[in-house]
């Protein structure tokens, strides 16, 4: 048990001591244009048209929200290796991202890479210390969903 907290310490002191060092590697975002239409298709499970309305942005706007739907939308037609891709952008632009590192989550357990789903859970922990957050409770219930019996 000491052990395992020991390890989570060293872990977190890592981890916020690179958190500044990515901030200031992240690109900037651009502006954020109304995507409100995007995500009425994607509340409806209309991710086809989702994707047809955001994929058009790409060109013109960077922005973590942007590529967390477009993700979303991918991952959900089970379009896996595109949602990767998008979700790592997503991160690019916004390392603390909570959504998509816990869609990213979702993803790695559809794939059934539940390491890194968990090592996502461990990172959403950290970054919603210590009340928790909706994120951390969603992946870990998807974790839970998937047999897995994650440590918090």
């Amino acid at each position: 048990m000491r052990g395992a907290a020991l390890r989570s310490a060293a872990f977190a002191t890592v981890l916020l001591a690179a958190l500044p060092a990515a901030a200031m590697d992240t690109a900037p975002s651009t502006d954020l244009p109304d995507l409100s239409q995007s995500r009425a298709a994607i509340y409806a499970g209309d991710y086809e048209r989702a994707l047809a309305l955001l994929m058009p942005l790409t060109a013109t706007v960077r922005h973590a929200d942007l590529y967390n739907l477009i993700a979303f939308a991918n991952r959900n037609l089970k379009r896996y290796d595109e949602a990767a891709r998008w979700y790592k952008e997503a991160l690019f632009y916004d390392p603390a991202h909570r959504p998509a590192l816990e869609y990213q989550g979702e993803l790695f357990i559809a794939i059934g890479d539940f390491k890194k789903a968990e090592k996502n859970l461990e990172l959403i922990h950290l970054l919603c210390h210590p009340k928790g957050c909706e994120e951390a409770d969603k992946l870990r219930d998807a974790l839970r969903a998937a047999g897995r019996n994650p440590a918090s």
